[in-house]
């Protein structure tokens, strides 16, 4: 993306975010019973930002970057959309920048019709939108939960890719490759070095999902380059290194892909019962596990709002609860732009706060019943990834 294209774009993000907001506003006063303050996600004029005690003082992020990591202070959050500015980045090896004239996806393997997609040809196909929220796979308390989004996903849907090119009985694996490379050395001979392409699969089971898109649009505006221009998988309810970017070629194939990223790397090591005995288990990063966390705490009057996200698999929610200093469970209101794939936003009114330091947690149950678990309760794994525990967030009350 040239310098012009991104003023463009970024001038574009910002004009659609005051309409976003304006637009907030003004469905606020027409329908004020069905849009309650809790929704408001961003702040008030008379709102006051109650800092966290667990924070460092003057905590900031860093700006993107090329080549760089990008997370968000979850505490600034203004938008149920995350602007594509602020949305987390995460890339394992290069960023290339994929001319949209030059691009073509390949679908090759175990198809019936071997299919070469132009960005031309993609656009032509019925388009779909989806709201997607999702996190990095190591998320986690050192970062104050920032690597995370939710954004407006437009493109079309794998199954309609798939159906193009017709699959074959044997083809039980769908791997999904980028433009993104990178050096690789093996454990058999250390002194080799292969390049590799990113790439990530999934069982056809899961492929077959309606719900899965390949995206060329973000909010509403053309995928950012950092953000895997032109093309990217979205994979809503799975952990965010399922996204692959910069998406160059879809192949199916009759066993299972054993890169870097499914074999080696977002593989979760932990304790499972397995048929009454405790085994260490080792499997790939996929479906978000249910969590939710506290994200920003408000005075509003004589009131305070606590304000938080709830991500998971996509099954849906029976409750999100809010305890305070060790209380009883207090169940929280959920925002109505919630969906299935979305971050689910709530809020709790928290009143008669007394002064002092306090103690905030929340917890999420979906319905099957089963409900988020502490730090205590996860099973025990030595890896970083899949943080999904209870979050305790400190503040203090003047």
């Amino acid at each position: 993306m040239s310098d012009i294209e991104k003023k463009d774009s970024q001038e574009a993000s910002q004009q659609r975010r005051s309409v976003l907001k304006t637009g907030v506003a003004m469905s606020g006063m027409a329908a004020t019973a069905s849009m309650p303050f809790w929704s408001q996600v961003a702040l008030g004029a008379n709102d006051e930002v109650v800092p966290f005690t667990d924070m460092p003082e003057g905590y900031t992020v860093p700006p993107v970057q090329a080549g760089g990591i990008h997370y968000n202070d979850t505490s600034k959050l203004d938008d149920f959309h995350t602007p594509y500015g602020e949305f987390y980045i995460i890339q394992h090896y290069n960023q290339p920048e994929v001319a949209e004239s030059s691009f073509r996806l390949n679908v090759t393997g175990l198809v019936n019709k071997p299919l070469q997609l132009t960005m031309a040809d993609l656009k032509g196909m019925q388009k779909y939108e989806i709201d997607a929220g999702f996190e990095c796979g190591g998320n986690s308390p050192r970062l104050f939960q920032g690597l995370i989004g939710n954004a407006r996903w437009g493109g079309v849907r794998l199954v309609d890719v798939l159906d193009q090119v017709g699959l074959q009985r044997e083809g039980i694996e769908v791997v999904f490759y980028g433009a993104d490379t990178g050096m690789e050395k093996t454990r058999l001979d250390l002194d080799m070095e292969v390049e590799q392409n990113f790439g990530r699969s999934m069982h056809i089971d899961d492929a077959l999902n309606p719900d899965i898109l390949l995206a060329y649009e973000m909010n509403g505006e053309p995928l950012p380059m950092f953000h895997g221009a032109p093309l990217r998988v979205i994979v809503p309810g799975w952990y965010g290194v399922s996204n692959v970017k910069w998406l160059t070629q879809i192949h199916i194939q009759d066993r299972r892909y054993m890169g870097r990223f499914m074999g080696r790397d977002y593989v979760t090591l932990a304790k499972r019962n397995v048929g009454g005995v405790e085994r260490w288990e080792e499997r790939s990063v996929t479906k978000i596990r249910l969590k939710s966390s506290i994200m920003r705490v408000t005075k509003s009057g004589r009131d305070h709002n606590i304000l938080g996200f709830v991500l998971n698999d996509g099954t849906p929610l029976q409750s999100v609860e809010v305890s305070i200093d060790g209380g009883p469970w207090q169940k929280a209101e959920m925002d109505p732009r919630n969906s299935k794939y979305s971050w689910k936003l709530f809020n709790y009114t928290w009143k008669n706060a007394s002064k002092g330091e306090h103690t905030i947690v929340s917890r999420a149950t979906d319905v099957t019943g089963h409900v988020q678990e502490t730090m205590e309760e996860m099973p025990e794994k030595p890896t970083r990834w899949e943080n999904y525990g209870q979050f305790p967030r400190t503040v203090r009350i003047g």
